[in-house]
């Protein structure tokens, strides 16, 4: 406080922070974000585009303007979005042995999964009302990139059948133990079932080596890392 004159007291108060209006991509990353927030813990029927305009703290009519196809363009966009986030889950340096930089893709997968618990069960076991051939062309998308990112650390320039087919197959098996992982309150802790799943992807491996020579070789490298 300031004294002015004799009788006069002036008082500073703080300035409020000016308004800045959200550029587009700002405001749609925003109700993004929310809606990601919405869907990772409930399933997408019980989210409502009020839901979404209260958790951004906008107008419903606002979400209208971004996503003017509602609330199906909304969970596809999102969906997309996670999808983005899941795919570099397994995006790890090439560098060092492979078990290790396995383990460090599937801490950050399962980190994930921990995280979307309610929308991650929703997204891959599928039946919800939302669910059309374009959502499933996104989680085809994940499993493809998954596999492909893990085909390329093991530095196979060209996969045959058999040692492709491992590989989905074996992301197919975690993404099983994640559901069932959400299923069981989250027991085993991740910890553990990461070094499950990395077990596991050795010894789909080792059964498919014994009719695979190109997953042998692998195999026998993989041996001289351990």
């Amino acid at each position: 406080m300031t004294r002015a004159g004799a009788d006069t007291l002036l008082v500073m108060t703080p300035q409020a922070p000016a308004y800045r209006r959200l550029s587009v991509e700002e405001r749609r990353s925003q109700l993004l974000d929310a809606a990601l927030t919405l869907f990772a813990h409930r399933v997408p029927e019980d989210v409502s585009l009020d839901d979404v305009a209260e958790a951004a703290g906008v107008s419903r009519p606002l979400v209208y303007r971004y996503f003017p196809g509602g609330k199906q363009q909304l969970y596809e966009a999102a969906l997309r979005s996670a999808a983005e986030e899941l795919q570099q889950c397994f995006d790890e340096p090439r560098e060092g042995p492979l078990l290790p930089r396995l383990a460090r893709a599937l801490d950050r997968y399962l980190t994930f999964v921990d995280q979307h618990d309610a929308g991650f069960s929703a997204l891959l076991q599928g039946g919800s009302v939302v669910e059309t051939s374009r959502t499933t062309a996104i989680v085809d998308g994940v499993r493809r990139a998954a596999a492909e990112h893990i085909l390329r650390h093991l530095e196979v320039s060209e996969p045959g059948p058999r040692l492709r087919m491992t590989v989905r197959m074996w992301i197919t098996a975690v993404e099983a133990a994640s559901l069932i992982w959400l299923d069981e309150d989250k027991q085993p802790p991740a910890d553990e079932l990461r070094d499950w799943l990395v077990e596991q992807f050795v010894a789909v491996l080792s059964v498919t080596a014994r009719r695979d020579p190109q997953t042998s070789t692998l195999v026998e490298v993989l041996a001289e890392e351990v």
